[in-house]
């Protein structure tokens, strides 16, 4: 099984961000992670189209995904959407922001709502929020794995626990897509 992190990082905090999910899918028995970072175009289709999921990360900017997560969704389209050929396949997403909230929330809608137009099925955070920021889901996001930078170096942000968080979704989606596909065999 092959999961796709597509994703854009434009200070490497969500870069970070993508390799977390990346160590989570891997902890699973037979599932590859395949890095995609939409600043190098043009997008592999058909190597997308061949990953069993995809998970999205864009950093938030002014309470929305970046511009260039969009033009991929944009440029998604005439090869994907027109044919649905992304139809069932698993997705979720993560994001990052210099605030605390700084409307991450918005910037997961995006992206679910992208996942809902290819007619994707959306897997979400199976966690309860904490206060303790040692401790995963700090933030409290429920639609996907959120992150905060404090507008600090990607060196030392984000924090052990925000990254800890965006693993944990990483294995989420390996474990649901095996569950998925075994049960489409079975």
């Amino acid at each position: 099984m092959k999961i796709a992190i597509v994703y854009d990082s434009g200070y490497g905090h969500t870069a970070k961000q993508a390799q977390a999910a990346a160590d989570g899918v891997n902890r699973v028995d037979g599932v590859e992670a395949i890095l995609l970072p939409v600043a190098e175009n043009p997008a592999p289709w058909d190597l997308l189209q061949e990953c069993d999921a995809i998970i999205f990360g864009s950093p938030t900017y002014n309470g929305s995904l970046s511009a260039r997560l969009k033009k991929f969704m944009e440029d998604a389209t005439g090869p994907v959407w027109t044919s649905m050929k992304w139809r069932n396949k698993i997705a979720a997403g993560f994001t990052n922001s210099g605030a605390m909230h700084g409307d991450k929330l918005n910037s997961l809608i995006g992206m679910a709502l992208f996942a809902a137009q290819h007619s994707m099925i959306w897997v979400g955070l199976d966690l309860f929020a904490s206060t303790n920021p040692e401790d995963m889901n700090r933030i409290g996001g429920w639609l996907g794995a959120m992150a905060q930078s404090d507008n600090a170096s990607p060196d030392v942000t984000p924090i052990k626990s925000d990254l800890e968080t965006a693993a944990h979704l990483g294995q989420r989606v390996a474990e649901t897509t095996k569950q998925f596909i075994a049960g489409k065999t079975a």
